[in-house]
């Protein structure tokens, strides 16, 4: 670890961030452990999934609650794109509350639930909801913790695959950093039908290791220079990747920084409206050639319009959009978005452990009277009744 990143460790342990930021910089062999974890486990899951993929009538959920939905919002565009299949993302606490507007019972359902600890009270309903309402409905859950209700329930269940996560990515601090990218990575490589996963993962982690190594300085500026609002834009994929982001600083610092995010497209349709010289803007630039030009113009609308230095564009592709703005990420050049999501979430990832402590908050825990939890508290699941005739 670079001796930058070592000062921001020191920190975070010394204002109760320790383990967020731990689990922020060992992401990179985590994302190679999960890989090994895939390989190893291949033929018990293609056994699994092919004969499910060989039914063009398949749909494929992804769900989750909070971060583990936005898994799904990352990974759903992507996968619908690569699979050339319908692929929804469908948040547990929309199936939760609504069952019925989304497991119509169209054809056979693949439901891929994402949970750090699976002991989220819609992380099993939503699973029992699908077994109820649909006629045939598989499961394939990714979690990290052994002990969650909703791995015990499914470890054994016919119908069921469940791939535990290595046990580093079991976050103990508040936010989900290393179980949302283990959990996004796994599932890419598992559905996307990725070929040279290992050279890939290698890719992807190389180049988040350089960033934590030489973005650290620029990432404390930011988190120092008095903004107030900050806004994540992303097109496909990266709009997925742009709520996580917002979520991320919104929770590490308690809600103190407004947090908000769109699409580049999407952005100038009313909410370009927050925009104010204490506003940051953090823009994902897509790998897509088409997409990019979309960005790009936004980029050099911002450019224009905000004091110079409020708007930083994250990149893995060099474009004509040089200059101070411009964040490279080096090494991920022809990267799907989906992928490039992993390495780009942890300068967001950093830029709210950064935030947190400038703010003075303790970062494994924003919230000490627990107004806000680790594992969702207070939500009731009622019984949904029979349908009315």
């Amino acid at each position: 670890m670079s001796g930058n990143m070592g000062l921001l460790m020191d920190q975070s342990d010394r204002q109760g961030g320790g383990a967020t930021a731990r689990e922020i910089a060992q992401q990179p062999d985590l994302w190679r452990e999960a890989e090994r974890m895939v390989a190893s486990r291949r033929d018990y899951i293609d056994a699994f999934l092919g004969p499910l993929m060989d039914r063009p009538d398949l749909r494929i959920i992804l769900t989750g609650a909070g971060t583990s939905a936005f898994a799904g919002e990352i990974l759903a565009p992507a996968l619908s794109r690569r699979m050339g299949r319908r692929v929804d993302a469908v948040a547990t606490t929309d199936v939760v509350s609504n069952p019925r507007e989304y497991f119509t019972d169209d054809g056979p359902t693949l439901l891929v639930s994402f949970a750090r600890s699976g002991n989220s009270p819609e992380s099993v309903a939503a699973t029992e909801l699908a077994d109820r309402l649909l006629s045939e409905c598989h499961h394939l859950v990714l979690t990290c913790d052994r002990g969650g209700r909703l791995y015990e329930r499914h470890a054994q269940a016919d119908g069921s695959v469940v791939l535990l996560m290595p046990e580093a990515a079991n976050d103990q601090g508040f936010a989900m950093t290393s179980s949302f990218t283990a959990m996004t990575l796994a599932a890419w490589l598992v559905l996307g039908g990725v070929a040279g996963a290992e050279e890939l993962v290698g890719r992807l982690a190389t180049a988040a290791e350089k960033m934590l190594t030489t973005r650290e300085e620029d990432i404390r500026r930011l988190a120092s220079s008095g903004y107030e609002r900050v806004v994540f834009l992303g097109s496909g994929p990266l709009k997925g990747l742009a709520h996580e982001s917002s979520l991320k600083l919104l929770e590490l610092t308690a809600g103190e920084i407004v947090t908000y995010f769109e699409s580049p497209l999407g952005f100038r349709h009313g909410p370009k409206s927050i925009l104010d010289d204490r506003t940051l803007a953090i823009l994902y630039v897509s790998g897509d050639q088409h997409t990019r030009k979309y960005d790009l113009d936004l980029l050099s609308e911002l450019k224009s319009s905000m004091p110079s230095g409020n708007v930083i564009a994250v990149s893995g592709t060099d474009t004509e959009a040089d200059g101070p703005g411009l964040w490279l990420v080096e090494g991920v050049d022809g990267v799907g978005d989906a992928a490039l999501a992993l390495p780009f979430v942890v300068i967001a990832q950093l830029l709210g452990l950064c935030f947190s402590l400038e703010l003075g908050y303790t970062p494994d825990n924003p919230f000490p009277n627990r107004e806000v939890n680790r594992v969702v508290q207070g939500v009731s699941i009622h019984p949904l009744p029979e349908r009315s005739s």
